[in-house]
């Protein structure tokens, strides 16, 4: 039996194992224990935390897995590619992985190769800001995600909180500030084997808005025309190569000004969170991206003879009791759209992504279906 070593043992890892194990494979899931959900079904777990990319590696070296990943987890793919390359296994580059996880690298390479991006600057305990970028200004850690640590300011005045605020959660306490960009925000899925980038599937996302941003929902594939479409494609496809990646699933947000024009947020080489790659993909695509992450990790050639299920996918996060309300009465007149859901039983201040109360997942066979419920959730698609 073929083994595969999985990083991480959240909901996200959780699917992967369940995957890894209907395709035969042996798993072996390194995690803390606390919030394992994957503990219990993982054919092998080891207490060790995700970052111990050295203690992991003598425990692989032992096994002789053919295989290692881990899925929507930034703070794992350093280990999974460092894990991959000591092994000689399939991944991306030590490179790749700085330029796709550290946001001011990412910034700096995306520049190099005339790809468009806002201004910038990086921010540590001896710099001074520059007087040339204009409000509003984005501060955020270099090195997070899930909306952690992200303000909007629109002075001086409200700046340096908000660079102290972004510090603490930074690993290495940097920061990245950047001019403020008007625009829609979408997120691209793609998946990519030896260098050639497949895009999967466009989604428009929908946040909190300012100061935080944190992700309300998300609705694909987005109601774009081709000619933008094309565009997005092109630039995101030009995004990967410039940082490198070249197995494995990437995350890419960007936002289209009112002029058309694209500006790249974010790339990451991994499959988006929010069930936006476990879930969304496969409904509008009837692609299996999680699979196909197994794959390309055992070095196996992935399946791409796949096309749209003429499905939209949407999902919507929880934060107060309204949010409830109005799921309440999705369920109630389109029972047959909702295709998960879960609600906390205590509805807590949301503060960044890890703290909603809740999501669900819906599938949307008919633009009818599509208006309706968006008409009751007062968001405009």
């Amino acid at each position: 039996m073929k083994k595969i070593a999985i990083i991480g043992a959240n909901e996200f890892q959780h699917r992967l194992v369940l995957k890894a194990k209907a395709l035969g494979l042996e798993t072996h899931v390194f995690a803390w224990e606390e919030g394992a959900v994957a503990k219990e079904d993982a054919d092998y777990f080891y207490p060790l935390s995700i970052t111990d990319k050295d203690g992991i590696l003598q425990i692989l070296k032992e096994i002789n897995v053919n295989g290692v990943c881990s899925i929507a987890s930034d703070l794992a793919m350093p280990t999974v590619n460092y894990l991959a390359e000591k092994l000689k296994l399939v991944g991306n580059s030590n490179e790749s992985t700085i330029l796709t996880t550290n946001k001011y690298e990412m910034r700096k390479r995306l520049k190099e190769k005339n790809l468009p991006i806002p201004k910038f600057q990086i921010v540590n305990k001896d710099t001074e800001i520059n007087n040339k970028l204009q409000f509003p200004l984005i501060v955020k850690p270099i090195d997070r995600s899930g909306s952690r640590g992200i303000y909007k300011v629109k002075d001086k005045g409200e700046l340096t909180e908000a660079i102290s605020r972004a510090k603490e959660v930074s690993f290495t306490e940097e920061v990245l500030i950047e001019e403020y960009i008007v625009g829609e925000e979408y997120s691209i899925e793609a998946i990519s084997q030896n260098g050639v980038h497949h895009i999967l599937q466009i989604t428009k996302k929908f946040t909190t808005g300012s100061p935080n941003f944190i992700e309300m929902g998300h609705f694909s594939p987005a109601k774009i025309d081709k000619r933008l479409k094309d565009k997005i494609i092109d630039v995101v496809d030009q995004s990967l190569t410039a940082l490198k990646v070249r197995n494995g699933a990437s995350h890419s947000e960007i936002k289209v000004s009112d002029s058309g024009e694209i500006v790249i947020i974010e790339v990451a080489a991994r499959m988006g969170g929010d069930f936006i790659g476990s879930d969304m993909v496969q409904i509008t695509t009837n692609f299996d991206y999680v699979k196909s992450v197994i794959q390309i990790a055992m070095g196996e050639i992935i399946d791409l003879d796949f096309r749209s299920s003429n499905k939209y996918a949407f999902v919507r996060f929880i934060f107060n009791q309204d949010d409830i309300s109005k799921f309440n009465r999705i369920k109630k007149n389109y029972p047959l759209a909702v295709k998960d859901y879960a609600i906390n039983s205590k509805i807590i201040d949301v503060t960044d992504s890890s703290t909603r109360n809740g999501y669900y997942i819906l599938e949307l066979c008919s633009d009818k279906q599509i208006n309706d419920i968006l008409h009751m959730l007062d968001i405009d698609k």
